[in-house]
């Protein structure tokens, strides 16, 4: 007869988790051995929980599949808490499997006993605590489904050691998840108007598109929405993965920092919102607006990230009769036929941007957190092979090295280039371990400021002055 643990992780395998990043400790060790003897799912170590967490949204960016954790207790969760953050944020899907003293000694408070159950809420959309080894099984179905709800979820699952070393129950199937939500056709119609009232002196409007809008098929139907109508494609500063390259519509970025976001957003009073929110600046600043676009725009919120993006697009396309018109704003390829034009001598972020238009091979994945480095790399990268490009979505650093293990996992074929900031770097660079041991397809690139230029420029832009010699 199975234990609880092994009724686990069958029901991981029969469900299609095919991959569990780790960081166990004692509480864990019966889902440990569950791990080695059924086949099936991989075991990938973390030297650090954030290594872990960030990972498993790396993974679920790629594989639009979610992949379980395997954490140690309230403080090893804890740990995991920024790049989990980041993931909430990014709309991925995880399975997080916490580890629990055994119910019975609970009482005894001992070291490491915590309220897990609290640790985990503020990062978790669905968070339950099994009760009987029994029960397990059922447990972790439960979870798989709540991570597969679109767009993604993080589940966590807290299992007593328990309720995993007893005899467990029958393997249980993950009841399918909802599909997405219709988009509104009151919405649909509101937005063919405005696009209908384009002109060249009038009806500024603006398609900003986030989520799985980032993705080809989304950008083409705005393409030729486009086309049609004289639209601007706008793009978040930030989203989980855009596919981008020569021969794909380029959705121009709206830019991180406030006053260049203004300027850029002032020139439309209509913005279609298509799976984004009404761009807002990162950080409040003293005479500076909050909300990026003019306080007079009109907000058409044609299908959120949890709404049918691609369905929404489609049926604005038809109709604004776009659907058989080349898309407008497609990317032309470079002469990749000669390297006689790479800059030379110091780098510098300009001559880094023509390297990687040049040389980045096709169907790469690239994760940038490159912060201060990269925010020009746009425009420069755009016409490269054909590539994938994911960002950091919730602002917590030490997420490009994690992210590229889990992305490297789920696209073993494909090339995984990191632009990493060193200070981002220096949070978890224990991935670089991961990297190595399950001999990863992925190359670092750290921009070595060695200063935490980011928040120079932060200095002055919240009015605080220059450094002196202490700060």
């Amino acid at each position: 007869m199975m234990n609880g643990a092994e009724s686990l992780v069958r029901t991981l395998v029969h469900n299609q988790v095919k991959v569990c990043f780790t960081n166990p400790g004692t509480s864990e060790m019966h889902f440990v051995a569950a791990l080695d003897t059924v086949p099936g799912i991989r075991c990938v170590l973390g030297l650090f929980e954030g290594v872990v967490t960030g990972a498993a949204d790396g993974y679920y960016r790629l594989a639009q599949r979610p992949a379980a954790t395997l954490l140690h207790l309230g403080p090893g969760l804890g740990n995991g808490l920024a790049n989990l953050h980041n993931a909430r944020k990014a709309n991925s899907g995880i399975v997080n499997i916490v580890g629990e003293h055994a119910t019975h000694h609970l009482a005894y408070d001992a070291p490491l006993t915590a309220d897990i159950e609290g640790v985990a809420r503020p990062m978790s959309h669905w968070v339950h605590t099994s009760r009987t080894s029994q029960g397990v099984a059922q447990d972790g179905a439960r979870a798989i489904t709540q991570a597969r709800t679109a767009p993604g979820r993080i589940a966590t699952l807290i299992l007593p050691a328990d309720t995993a070393w007893n005899p467990g129950g029958e393997v249980c199937t993950a009841e399918a998840p909802e599909s997405r939500a219709a988009y509104d056709a009151e919405a649909l119609e509101a937005a063919a108007r405005a696009l209908e009232s384009v002109t060249p002196n009038a009806g500024r409007c603006a398609i900003l598109l986030g989520g799985v809008g980032a993705l080809d098929t989304a950008l083409t139907w705005a393409g030729r929405i486009a086309a049609r109508t004289g639209c601007a494609v706008l793009g978040e500063y930030n989203v989980p993965r855009t596919e981008r390259g020569a021969g794909r519509v380029q959705a121009r970025r709206v830019p991180y920092a406030v006053d260049p976001a203004v300027a850029m957003l002032k020139a439309f009073d209509t913005f279609i919102l298509v799976g984004s929110k009404v761009p807002v600046a990162f950080f409040a600043y003293p005479n500076k607006p909050s909300v990026l676009v003019p306080p007079d725009a009109r907000i058409i919120p044609l299908a959120t990230v949890e709404q049918d993006i691609n369905g929404a697009l489609e049926a604005l396309a038809d109709r604004l009769g776009a659907r058989g018109l080349a898309p407008q704003g497609v990317a032309e390829a470079l002469n990749h036929s000669s390297l006689t034009s790479l800059p030379t001598g110091r780098p510098e972020p300009a001559g880094i941007a023509q390297v990687l238009a040049t040389l980045l091979p096709e169907h790469a994945i690239v994760v940038d957190e490159s912060v201060s480095t990269g925010r020009g790399f746009e425009t420069p990268t755009a016409r490269a092979r054909p590539h994938d490009w994911i960002n950091v979505m919730g602002g917590s650093i030490g997420f490009g090295l994690p992210a590229a293990v889990g992305a490297a996992i789920a696209a073993p074929d494909r090339p995984v280039i990191v632009l990493e900031g060193d200070g981002s770097a220096m949070y978890t660079e224990q991935a670089l371990w991961t990297m190595a041991r399950e001999g990863l397809n992925v190359k670092v690139l750290i921009f070595a400021n060695r200063a935490y230029q980011i928040l120079r420029g932060e200095l002055q832009a919240v009015g605080a002055g220059t450094p002196g010699e202490r700060a």
